[in-house]
């Protein structure tokens, strides 16, 4: 699946399945469970740019 540069932490995690719902999204972004580029985000609104990478424990996601 692709996720197109300027979409939101939060729903991207939820558009590659990684949580079900928004909420759980918010959940694990403030408890400081994602990263974005290596660095743990807590804002799930950052909008994320061509080839910022996602991880959600053993999960990664490529943006773009």
């Amino acid at each position: 699946m692709r996720i197109p540069p300027g979409t939101t932490l939060g729903r991207a995690l939820k558009a590659a399945g990684l949580v079900g719902t928004g909420g759980e999204a918010k959940v694990l972004i403030q408890a400081g469970e994602v990263s974005v580029n290596g660095e743990v985000e807590t804002q799930r609104g950052r909008k994320l740019e061509e080839g910022d990478v996602i991880d959600l424990g053993d999960e990664r996601v490529e943006i773009g």
